[in-house]
């Protein structure tokens, strides 16, 4: 009899790359927290271009790291799908995992990507920074609108009718601006 071995081996999901290449592009700091033997974490951040990584961490250890990120003022997300991931996934700003993670992992994050791709992690990015900005110009609608037409109706130079009017028409384009989030996709 000779003996027999199997080997284990996890492969980068397709788009792995690509995503991590666009993610840098828009100004992100990509770092690598793995449970996994320090030769192959290093391999594995050398291939994709990784600067800073952590192997053998424990869920703790990823745990406390996001901590100390947060401690330092950075926002993080962070992407698992890996029962020892869900802790940091919890422990994150926001996080995500894939729809083929473990349930422990899918449960605990804040957005699940359809698929086994990466690439819905920078879909998501964009549709927060859009997001952002739409809820920023609907502030701004809404109290240039109060600014300018407050002091009018105090003065009673509205009448009510013409008030509701320009109520309505301010809340249509404040609905109007958010709507916009789903446009041009």
């Amino acid at each position: 009899h000779s003996p027999v071995r199997f080997r284990f081996r996890d492969q980068l999901r397709g788009d792995t790359a690509d995503t991590l290449q666009s993610l840098k592009k828009r100004g992100y700091v990509i770092e690598l927290l793995s449970g996994d033997r320090a030769d192959a974490v290093a391999h594995v951040a050398d291939k994709l271009g990784i600067e800073t990584w952590r192997a053998a961490q424990t869920p703790t250890d990823k745990t406390a790291y996001l901590e100390e990120l947060r401690e330092a003022g950075r926002k993080t997300c962070m992407v698992g799908d890996g029962l020892n991931d869900a802790p940091a996934l919890a422990a994150a700003s926001v996080s995500m995992s894939p729809a083929t993670a473990v349930d422990i992992s899918q449960i605990t994050a804040d957005i699940i990507c359809q698929g086994d791709r990466l690439s819905g992690v920078a879909l998501a990015a964009d549709t927060a920074r859009r997001a952002q900005r739409l809820i920023r110009q609907n502030f701004a609608l809404a109290f240039g609108y109060n600014l300018l037409t407050v002091p009018l109706a105090m003065a009673g130079l509205v009448t009510p009718l013409i008030a509701a009017i320009a109520m309505s028409a301010s809340s249509i384009a404040v609905v109007l601006n958010a709507l916009r989030l789903g446009w041009g996709r």
